[in-house]
């Protein structure tokens, strides 16, 4: 078998007999890491004699082999090189296999210019034709996996690629090729791992990076430590993908290996679902015959025939098509060769280790070369590589099934749609980040806005109740224009309730600034309606009571309108601003990824959340929350002053003031708690929504109710109640009052003017005090004058008390003429007016004592003074 056979014809059959022989060398590796020898070896035997059987081909010449076994170490490859060199006969060409040997062998071999043509190396490193002068090879170069790769990867939408490789030049420059390949493709390598003997950092290094999609270029007996540790770091299943080198036997994996602890089972398991790229080593027609009159299915048959075990276990079974092909592209080169040197008057049998002329010769037929063989077609790139396609297969069940074709030459995938995944979808080339929007719960919106309606349907009540009761008094000392406005304005207020929950579920990105910007001017409106309704109610009553109820002034309707206009033009200005010189926008809050509720799928949810923003945002927050909060702290002040107050002219000021209470209380915890709880949407939302109802329902229920009830109790006009007519007095009980206020004011002056009479005889009589110490008069001349003086204070005493008993008996009968327990204003007045002339009167006393008291001293003083006088 493996001697060939000298097959000698006659000359009557035209072709002369084979009695001369070309000799070429074999290196195979018939061990070591990658064994491909076990199988290449006997194809090669098998072309040689089915070469030497053609009587066409190479007339006159049988082609012989000698080998060496380099078991794929470099060092034992060249040696097995001079060994062949330096030993006759002389050989023509040298047969090569795997990568490193050739590499080594290919860069020697043109200093005794002979050809290389390797079978079994792809080592993209060869394709150097400056490096590599004489090399052929009928393998495909690895770089043809890597077209097929980026095409699988844009095939399945893979942006993220890791890597791991055995430190050998063939894989080295086969990943820099494949890094150029996919920078053209905006494809990224975000791992890059390498070992020499031991893989157990680089797998668990791409198992801490989360590599999912992960090309492993590797020997046969490296695949199985990788793919062992693997299966320790459970760096396979559903979410990876490894990309294999396709040449490995079968079932490689089932190899007895000492240095590998995992079972034949283990690595299957790791191994399941990966995916090989190899160029076609083998014709898909099985019944298309070749250039040597064989088809792939016989040569297969034959070529099983010659093993010594099954073809799964036997290395470098897939690169044996290649074997075959290259001793007949080698024969149909050296026959071309022949025909050249013979027009020459050279011959083959002349080669010798300095004859670049034949080298020369050869080469071009070989550059030339171009059949069909049991592999496919054999022709050859100017960079001596093979031309081919790419078979891709996937490894299911334990077995390998081929799913495509491509062919690098005019970019066509054939593709038969029978990968298999677990779950019937490709993993993604990392975890797949899905954001999520998160909105306002469906049920929370929808409670909130029937309860809106509801209040809506009540301010509709309240207005109508109002038009209705129109000409009813209590309606109209209520100033039932303003009231209304407090109710259109809660009615906004609550229709900003429907804008507030409208987010992503609702309305698109695009109309979200929209909303944003509606929400703003519709809850500001309606708060300034309702809030400064009811703080122009409650400023004029307090602006009466300090005021215009010492003037008489009745309140005018204008004077309520003039401060509502105020601040709602105020706020107008300022929403203007912010919306002109900095428009709000839609805002994404990103939150930490959470893990799906799905545990089947590899994908992290990313919470998101809409937030309406600008650039400036807490600056206008600070203006908006300013001056609105001063607005709210000094209606609460107004309130808390007037909160006894009870006017015929605003006979619900004092049901006003207890709403503005509850409204600046709500406002205060609502403003700071929603900045607080602003990243929960459904706290968020239901607490304003809240605060909204209750400040609404609120204001219109302590302003309507009341009267509501009233009118229920009373359906005929002039039976109200006195709390909500507010002491309603006759026109003649109001002239009275005005006249007692004129007494009093004229009552003021007059005591004025004697006090100041009083004050200038107190000073009178302090001068005669003086004068008598100094002159020393006579006792009996000073009392006559100090009984004068105090005989005219004493009417002005008398006078007084006497103005001051008429005032108290006014103020008895207006008391009399009022509901007794009745606290009115005009009864206050009264009261006042009594107690000032009380006061008047206690003061007269006073003085007239003191008066009394100086005239009695004043009479000791000149009756001791007269004794004393007698005396001397």
């Amino acid at each position: 078998m493996f001697i060939s056979l000298m097959i000698m014809t006659d000359f009557t059959s035209g072709f002369p007999k084979k009695t001369k022989e070309i000799h070429i060398g074999g290196i195979f590796p018939m061990t070591g890491a990658w064994a491909g020898g076990e199988a290449c070896r006997p194809a090669v035997y098998m072309a040689l004699d089915d070469v030497n059987k053609r009587e066409d081909l190479l007339p006159g010449y049988t082609l012989n082999m000698t080998f060496q076994d380099s078991e794929c170490t470099p060092g034992l490859g060249m040696n097995g090189m001079y060994e062949l060199v330096y030993n006759p006969p002389t050989k023509l060409v040298l047969l090569t296999g795997c990568s490193s040997v050739s590499t080594f062998v290919a860069q020697a071999a043109r200093m005794w210019n002979l050809i290389v043509l390797a079978y079994g190396s792809s080592s993209p490193a060869l394709s150097n034709r400056k490096r590599f002068p004489t090399f052929f090879r009928t393998h495909p170069s690895a770089t043809l996996h890597n077209p097929t790769r980026v095409k699988l990867f844009k095939k399945y939408g893979w942006q993220r690629i890791a890597t791991i490789q055995q430190t050998e030049e063939v894989f080295s420059s086969t990943i820099k090729d494949l890094d150029d390949r996919l920078k053209e493709e905006d494809i990224t390598i975000t791992v890059r791992q390498s070992f020499q003997t031991d893989p157990t950092n680089a797998v668990k290094t791409l198992k801490r990076q989360d590599a999912r999609i992960i090309v492993g270029v590797f020997y046969e007996d490296m695949a199985r430590r990788v793919f062992c540790q693997a299966y320790k770091e459970k760096l396979y299943g559903k979410k990876y993908v490894w990309f294999l080198i396709g040449w490995y036997p079968d079932n490689w994996y089932k190899t007895k290996d000492k240095s590998v602890n995992c079972t034949a089972a283990q690595l299957e398991e790791a191994l399941e679902g990966h995916l090989t790229t190899e160029g076609m080593m083998l014709n898909q027609d099985s019944e298309a015959v070749s250039a040597a009159n064989i088809t792939s299915g016989e040569f297969v048959e034959e070529l099983i025939s010659n093993l010594d075990k099954s073809p799964e276990q036997t290395t470098g079974f897939p690169e044996a098509p290649l074997a075959y092909d290259a001793v007949w592209a080698l024969a149909f080169a050296l026959n071309k060769t022949l025909k050249r040197l013979q027009e020459k008057n050279i011959s083959l049998e002349d080669f010798t280790y300095t004859d670049s002329v034949i080298r020369e010769e050869i080469y071009r037929a070989m550059d030339s070369t171009d059949f069909k063989g049991v592999s496919g077609r054999v022709s050859f790139t100017e960079q001596g590589d093979r031309i081919a396609w790419t078979q891709i297969e996937q490894m299911t069940g334990g077995k390998y099934h081929k799913i495509g074709f491509y062919d690098y030459v005019t970019n066509n995938l054939s593709w038969f749609n029978t990968d298999q995944w677990h779950g019937g979808k490709h993993p993604h080339d990392r975890t797949i980040v899905r954001a999520e929007l998160r909105v306002v719960s469906f049920g929370t919106y929808m409670a909130m806005c029937v309860l809106a309606a509801l209040g809506i349907i009540a301010g509709g009540v309240c207005i109508v109740f109002n038009i209705i009761y129109r000409n009813r008094r209590i309606i109209q000392h209520s100033h039932p224009m303003i009231n209304n406005i407090t109710v259109v304005g809660c009615i906004v207020c609550l229709c900003c309730i429907f804008l507030q929950g409208l987010d992503g579920q609702f309305v698109s990105k695009e109309v979200y600034p929209i909303m944003c910007q509606a929400r703003v001017w519709i809850m500001s409106m309606g708060f300034m309606l309702a809030y400064g309704s009811m703080f122009s109610k409650i400023s004029a009553v307090h602006r009466w009571t300090t005021k215009g109820k010492k003037d008489g002034k009745i309140i005018e309707e204008w004077e309520f309108y003039i401060v509502l206009v105020i601040i709602t033009v105020l706020d107008v200005a300022a929403l203007t601003t912010w919306q002109i010189m900095d428009p709000m926008f839609r805002q994404i809050e990103d939150f930490e990824e959470e893990n799906s509720p799905d545990t089947e799928l590899d994908v992290m949810i990313r919470p998101e959340l809409e937030h309406c923003d600008s650039n400036n945002l807490p600056v206008w927050i600070g203006v908006i929350f300013g001056y609105k909060g001063l607005l709210l702290l000094f209606g609460l002040l107004l309130a808390y002053e007037t909160r006894s107050i009870k006017i015929k002219q605003v006979n619900d000021s004092r049901f006003v003031g207890m709403s503005i209470y509850n409204v600046v209380v709500l406002s205060l915890i609502t403003g700071p708690v929603t900045l607080i709880i602003r990243n929960q949407q459904n706290a968020s939302f239901a607490f304003v929504a809240i605060a909204i109802l209750l400040c609404s329902f609120l204001s219109m229920g302590l302003i309507f109710v009341p009267k509501m009830i009233e009118v229920i109790r009373n359906p005929n006009e002039g039976l109200e109640s006195s709390a909500l007519t507010d002491s309603n007095v006759t026109k003649e009980e109001e002239e009275l009052y005005q006249q007692l206020l004129k007494t009093n004011e004229e009552l003021k002056k007059q005591l004025s003017e004697r006090e100041e009479k009083l004050q200038h005889l107190r000073k009178e009589l302090q001068q005669k005090l003086q004068q008598a110490k100094k002159k020393r008069l006579s006792g009996t001349r000073d009392l006559v004058s100090n009984h004068t003086n105090n005989n005219g204070v004493k009417m002005v005493a008398n006078t007084t008390s006497q103005l001051a008993n008429s005032i108290q008996t006014a103020a008895q009968r207006l008391s009399q003429s009022s509901e007794p327990n009745q606290d009115t204003p005009l009864n206050n007045l009264s009261n006042r007016v009594v107690v000032t002339a009380q006061l008047n009167k206690l003061s007269s006393e006073e003085d007239n004592s003191a008066v009394e008291a100086t005239c009695s001293s004043d009479s000791a003083i000149g009756l001791d003074m007269g004794v004393k006088g007698g005396g001397n």
